[in-house]
C-alpha cells in the first residue's frame, strides 16, 4: 500500500513535500470507517487542548445532547465575538482534538469564544444528524449570548473539509431561519457530491482525499449512492440554487485539492448573488496541507483565514494586530 501512495506524494512540488505526509495520506479502504473508541479517548486526553474544555449543549427540536469543546482565554473581553468551529473528516471520521491548536489560537489571539462541535458521524448517523448538531451549537450561542458574554452581531461559523461543508449548510440554515450570522469560513470545504460523478479531476486529489474517499464518504453521509437525485435542503450546500443573503464568506483551497473546482465555483456563485467573498487559492497546495507540520508554504494560507476571522468577529484592535 505504501508504495502505491508514495508516487502520488512525490508528484507534489518541492515546497509541499514533507516526511509527515504518510501520517495524513492514508490508503483508501472501501469498507465503513472502523471506530476505535479507546484510541480516540486516549488522543483526546493526550493532545493538548489549551484553553479548551468539554461541555454539553442541548440538542434542538428534541434531538440528543451535543458534546463540544469550549475555548476561551481567561481575559476574554465581554461581550466578545464567537465562532462555531466544525472539524473535518469526510463526515465519517475526525474529532475536535484534531483542531485543538487552531481553536485555542483563535480564542487566545482574537479574544473569541470558540465552540468546536463533536458532531455525530456517518454512516451510523447520516444526514441530517451532523447538521443538526452544528446547528444546536449556533443556536446555543444565540440563546445564551448575554450569559456567555457574546456579541450577537459577531457570531460566525467555520470549518475545514467536511467541516467546511457543514459550515456552509449551517450558514444556509441560519439565513432561512432568520438567525443573524456575521461570517462563514470555508476551509477547503466539501460542498458538492456531484464531484464524485466527474471522471477527469485534472490531476487533483492525489493526496489525502482522493476521488475514491470522496465517493464513499458522500454515499455514507447521504445514505444513498451519489447520482441519485438529492433534493433535501442543506444536505449538499452546492445544490442550493439561490445563495442571496448568506453571510459574508472566506473560501480557501489549494489548486491540487480535489475540492478546488467545486470551491471556486461556490465562491463565484456567492459573489454573483451579492455575498461578500474573499477567495484564496494557493498554487500547488494539496488537501489539508495546513495541518502538516513544517510546511512553511501553508502558513500564509492559515494566516489568511485567521485574519478573516479577526476582521469579521474580533475587536477592531485585535483585527489590526492579526494582519
Amino acid at each position: 500500500m505504501r508504495s502505491r501512495r508514495r508516487p502520488a506524494r512525490e508528484s507534489l512540488s518541492r515546497e509541499w513535500r514533507s516526511p509527515w505526509w504518510p501520517v495524513f495520506d492514508r490508503p483508501h479502504d472501501a469498507g465503513p470507517p472502523r471506530r476505535r473508541p479507546r484510541l480516540e479517548r486516549l488522543l483526546d486526553r493526550v493532545v493538548p487542548s489549551g484553553t479548551g474544555r468539554w461541555t454539553t449543549l442541548p440538542g434542538t427540536d428534541g434531538g440528543p445532547e451535543v458534546t463540544a469543546y469550549r475555548y476561551e482565554a481567561p481575559d476574554r473581553p465581554r461581550p466578545s465575538g464567537a465562532l462555531v468551529w466544525i472539524h473535518g473528516g469526510g463526515m465519517v471520521m475526525g474529532a475536535p482534538w484534531i483542531d485543538h491548536r487552531l481553536c485555542d489560537r483563535l480564542a487566545r489571539e482574537l479574544g473569541l469564544l470558540v465552540v468546536s462541535v463533536d458532531y455525530r458521524l456517518a454512516p451510523e448517523h447520516p444526514f441530517p444528524a451532523a447538521v443538526e448538531d452544528c446547528w444546536a451549537a449556533l443556536t446555543w450561542l444565540h440563546e445564551r449570548a448575554a450569559e456567555l458574554g457574546v456579541d450577537l452581531a459577531r457570531i460566525g461559523v467555520a470549518g475545514a473539509s467536511a467541516g467546511g461543508g457543514l459550515a456552509a449548510s449551517v450558514a444556509q440554515l441560519a439565513h432561512d431561519r432568520g438567525v443573524p450570522l456575521a461570517f462563514q469560513g470555508l476551509v477547503y470545504p466539501m460542498l458538492d457530491d456531484r464531484t464524485v460523478l466527474r471522471e477527469d479531476h485534472g490531476g487533483r486529489g492525489q493526496v489525502v482525499w482522493t476521488p475514491a474517499h470522496n465517493r464513499d464518504a458522500w454515499g455514507w453521509y447521504l445514505g444513498h449512492e451519489v447520482g441519485v437525485r438529492e433534493e433535501r435542503a442543506y444536505a449538499v450546500p452546492a445544490r442550493r440554487a439561490d445563495l442571496t443573503g448568506l453571510a459574508p464568506a472566506w473560501v480557501g483551497v489549494g489548486s491540487a485539492d480535489l475540492f478546488h473546482d467545486e470551491d471556486v465555483v461556490y465562491a463565484e456563485r456567492l459573489r454573483d448573488d451579492g455575498v461578500p467573498v474573499d477567495l484564496v487559492v494557493v498554487p500547488g497546495m494539496p488537501h489539508a496541507a495546513d495541518m502538516v507540520p513544517g510546511l512553511a508554504a501553508a502558513q500564509g494560507f492559515r494566516k489568511s483565514f485567521v485574519a478573516a476571522v479577526a476582521r469579521a468577529l474580533a475587536e477592531p484592535t485585535v483585527e489590526r494586530q492579526s494582519e
